[in-house]
Order: C-alpha cells, then sequence, then structure tokens
C-alpha cells in the first residue's frame, strides 16, 4: 500500500495500538487524514473531558514525515457527486462523510483504511483487508 487514507474509527484504533492499523501505517508512504475526520475528531474532543490531550496527541500525529491533511478540492467534489449518486440509484447509501472519504480515496489513489463494511458498496474504491 503506498497510499492510505484513514478514517475516524482507524485513527482511533492507532492510538489504542491496533497492530493492523500501526502496520498499515507503517507500509505506507503517504498516510492522508482527510480535513473531513479532522472535524469528526475534533466533535468528539469538544464532546469529552481530554480535549488538551487528543489535540497533542493529534499534533504530533499530524507531524509525521509520511502523514499529510488532505483538503476538499473541486475535483473531490466531482468524484462525490459521481459515488452518491451510484450509492443512491443501488439502493445503498452511505453516511454522507464517508462518501467524502471514498472521493478522497479514489482522487488521490488511496487505499481507506476503516473497519466500516459500507464502503465496500463504493464501486472502484480501493478498501483496506485487515
Amino acid at each position: 500500500m503506498n497510499r492510505i487514507l484513514l478514517d475516524t474509527n482507524a485513527y482511533t484504533a492507532f492510538l489504542t495500538g491496533d497492530e493492523r492499523v500501526l502496520n498499515a501505517l507503517t507500509e505506507a508512504e503517504t498516510a492522508f487524514l482527510s480535513a473531513i475526520v479532522i472535524g469528526e475528531l475534533y466533535a468528539g474532543f469538544c464532546g469529552g473531558n481530554r480535549l488538551k490531550e487528543n489535540k497533542a496527541l493529534l499534533a504530533r500525529f499530524l507531524q509525521k514525515s509520511n502523514v499529510r491533511v488532505l483538503d476538499v478540492t473541486a475535483e473531490t467534489g466531482e468524484v462525490f457527486g459521481q459515488i452518491k449518486n451510484a450509492l443512491q440509484k443501488a439502493g445503498t447509501p452511505i453516511p454522507l462523510n464517508d462518501v467524502w472519504l471514498a472521493a478522497q480515496a479514489m482522487e488521490t489513489g488511496s487505499v481507506i483504511v476503516s473497519f466500516d463494511a459500507h464502503f465496500d458498496h463504493v464501486s472502484g474504491l480501493r478498501r483496506w483487508i485487515w
């Protein structure tokens, strides 16, 4: 796996020492963390009682040499539209934030690292097999 994109649950698993995610991060040339995932993480941080600690852990993670923050682009929006439409037509909608993540993974040619099975409904998406 040259490039990976971490879902929120994969980042959380990394923090708890999940060896599968640690191995994926070690093997990856580039590990992307989407701005969307960062938003989901901050939503959790703000609802918890360890805001400072969680922000510091995230900041340290983002400083790793192979980690890059991935922003939403116009191309991401186009891919998002195609994926969302295909999922609607197939009757297999998935959460909107995950449609964005799938679009970013496809845009960058990344393997999505997630424990969510609903990503299997996205045609052409490269999935991490743990």
